[in-house]
This record gives structure tokens, sequence and C-alpha cells, in this order.
């Protein structure tokens, strides 16, 4: 094994290169080799509940004890960071909660500190991301309420940000998730944000509000009438090219809406934005041009909707441009076929922070220093 406790991958990598190299027949293992080599994959796995569960302990206990031992709000945020490499396994997601570290980790959305709430937050999106299991576990343990809380009226707007992306991973495909959203007075708070002065979390929750409008045509009565699509309008002009494109994109959504007879407000003033955007694209430059390709077309089949008839855009050859007629195909996935979770989170490096990242830190290299013993089992 390596010194830091984790799998020895280059004598991993020796071993199987002494046991085959593909043109030979493999041979029978020993039962020596056979133990080293179930040894050797296993004991990350161990380390790596072992770790969650030292992790848990901290999280469990008060903040004052953890205060009277020298630990500070940045060790905890750094705790949690780690704690997020560990459960990008879906596997060990669910088992955090098996290991009693669902509800702590939970409890930390209510923390006194705001970097320590938010990095919760981004733990929880972690679990219940693409796993029904996780979103089930976060629902049954209580957990839409605290984010919620955060996302309507903490201070922090990061906070505030990172609770609205959790929420989102919570209960997308997810139809409690959804009515609880309903029920818990979501749509009001994304009414707030939309109205906020920060373009991260515009553009969560315009991303969310096309989500619920695509899947739940019953709530577009529900947008119109808490005046969403003024809002949308108007962030239409944002100087943020992403949040620009998921106005456009929801305003194309509730412009779809043809099932009630229902139509946009103040047809007059999204004509002249629309115009006012055909404007604009039209003085870009090349590259500004490929940059904004999907705002060109959201800016034509909004017009088009709204006014059955093509955009300018057409006629002056902006909608698509030479070249842009077949899409580009994403590479293939071959880590994803070569790195199965968990050995995928296991081998592989953390990805970089995504620009709507709220922290200008750098991660440390080394894993958080974690305490000696939690407070002794009679202190209840």
């Amino acid at each position: 094994m390596a010194k830091d406790g984790g799998p020895d991958w280059n004598g991993l990598l020796k071993w199987s290169l002494a046991h085959g190299d593909g043109t030979n027949p493999p041979r029978a293992l020993s039962e020596e080799d056979r133990k080293w080599f179930m040894e050797a994959m296993q004991a990350n796995t161990v380390d790596v509940v072992k770790r969650m569960k030292e992790i848990t302990q901290v999280m469990r206990t008060p903040e004052d004890v953890l205060e009277s031992q020298g630990v500070t709000p940045e060790n905890i945020e750094e705790m949690l960071d780690e704690l997020q490499e560990h459960v990008e396994s879906i596997d060990m997601a669910n088992d955090l909660h098996s290991i009693g570290g669902l509800d702590p980790l939970l409890g930390y959305l209510k923390n006194s500190h705001a970097g320590i709430r938010a990095k919760a937050a981004e733990v929880v999106s972690t679990i219940v991301q693409n796993n029904p299991k996780g979103q089930q576990l976060v629902m049954e343990s209580n957990g839409l309420e605290p984010l919620l809380t955060n996302f309507k009226s903490d201070p922090s707007t990061s906070a505030r940000t990172k609770a609205l992306g959790a929420i989102s991973s919570l209960i997308r495909h997810n139809q409690p998730g959804i009515s609880a959203f309903r029920l818990g007075n979501g749509y009001s708070g994304l009414k707030d944000a939309l109205g906020s002065d920060d373009a991260r979390l515009q553009r969560k929750a315009l991303n969310l509000i096309q989500y619920l409008l695509h899947n739940n045509k019953a709530d577009r009565s529900v947008a119109t009438e808490l005046g969403f699509p003024k809002l949308m309008m108007h962030l239409t002009s944002s100087d943020d090219s992403l949040v620009r494109e998921a106005a456009l994109s929801g305003l194309l959504e509730l412009a779809q809406d043809k099932t009630s007879g229902n139509t946009l407000p103040d047809q007059d003033k999204l004509k002249d934005i629309l115009k006012s955007r055909i404007e604009g694209i039209s003085t870009m430059d090349a590259d500004d041009l490929h940059a904004a390709r999907e705002e060109r077309q959201l800016v034509d089949s909004l017009w088009k909707e709204c006014y059955n008839e093509p955009s300018s855009l057409r006629e002056k050859g902006l909608v698509v441009l030479p070249g842009e007629d077949a899409p580009q195909q994403p590479p293939p996935d071959v880590a994803g076929k070569m790195f199965e979770p968990p050995l995928r989170a296991w081998a592989a490096a953390r990805p970089a922070p995504k620009d709507d990242s709220d922290s200008g830190n750098e991660k440390k290299d080394a894993p958080p220093l974690l305490l000696g013993p939690g407070p002794t089992s009679n202190s209840n």
C-alpha cells in the first residue's frame, strides 16, 4: 500500500503487467497473489468509509466543542470539500445515510456561518444529483425545508445560490419533491431570485423555472400570475449572455403554451426588446456571433412563435452561420467506460470548480486535520 494509506496504484499496475500483456492467456493466480490483489483493491473502500465516519463524528460534535478544540469554520468547509469528493460515488452518497452522516450534514444548512451553509448545500446537491435513492433519503430527512429557507431568506447570496442548486437537483424527476417545492412557496422564491442583482442566482432560477414549466404545464398560469414573463423580458437585456439565453428560453416555453389560449403579455414591448437584441446581434463580430449561436436561434424562434413570421435575423443569414448546420458531436465518454463508480471517484482527480463557484479560494492539497476523539457518549 502507498504511504498515504491509499491504494498502491503503481504496484497494481506492475502486478497487472507482470500477469498479462494481452498476448498470452491469463495464468491461474496463486492464493498469495489473489489475497494481495483483493486487499489492494478493497483497502481504499475501507478507508473512504472510515474517513466518512470520522467526518460524521465531527459533524455531530457541537459547535462550541469544536471551537474549544481550535477548529475554525474554514476547517469545516475544507472537511466538507473532502466529503463532497467521497459522495461523488453514488454508492458512497447513499452510504452516508447508513453511517448516520446525512442528518448532521443537513444540520449544517442551519449553521451560523454562511460558508458552511453554502458548502453543506453543495454536498447535498452532489448526493442527490441523478440519484433517486439519494433524493428519497434527503426528502425523508426533511432536507428540502432548510434548503428552501436558505434559498428564500439567507442573507448570503452565496448560500442562497448553493441552496437553489441543491433544490434543483433534489426535485428534478422527483414528483414528490416538486409538489413539496410548490407547497413551500418555492415559486415566490424564484420570483425574488429573478429580481436579484446576482447573475449566478438568476441563471439557476431561470433554468429551474424552464424545467418546471416544461414538465408541469399547469404551472404556467402560476408563472404568469407571478409576473415571470415581465421579469424574463427584463433579463433578456442582461449583460450576462447565459442569463439572456435562459430568459429567452423561458419566454419561448411560455409562448408555446397553446392549450389555454394564453399569450405572453406586453407583446409590443416584447417586440421592441427582440428588435433591440437583433440590432445587438447584427453588430457582433464573427467570434461573438459563434458564441451567441443559442441566443440567435432563440430570438428567431421566439419572434416566429409570437408574430407568426421569421425574424430579420433569418433575412440577414444570422440564424445559422456557415459551418453551423450540423452541431458537433461530443467526444465519446472513454473515461466513463473505463472508470465506472466507485473506481472513477477514487482514481480521477476532482474537476475544477465551475464558473459559478462562490469562492475564489484555491483548494488545499492536504486534507483538513480532523479532531481527536469527539465528546464522550455520556455527554448527553
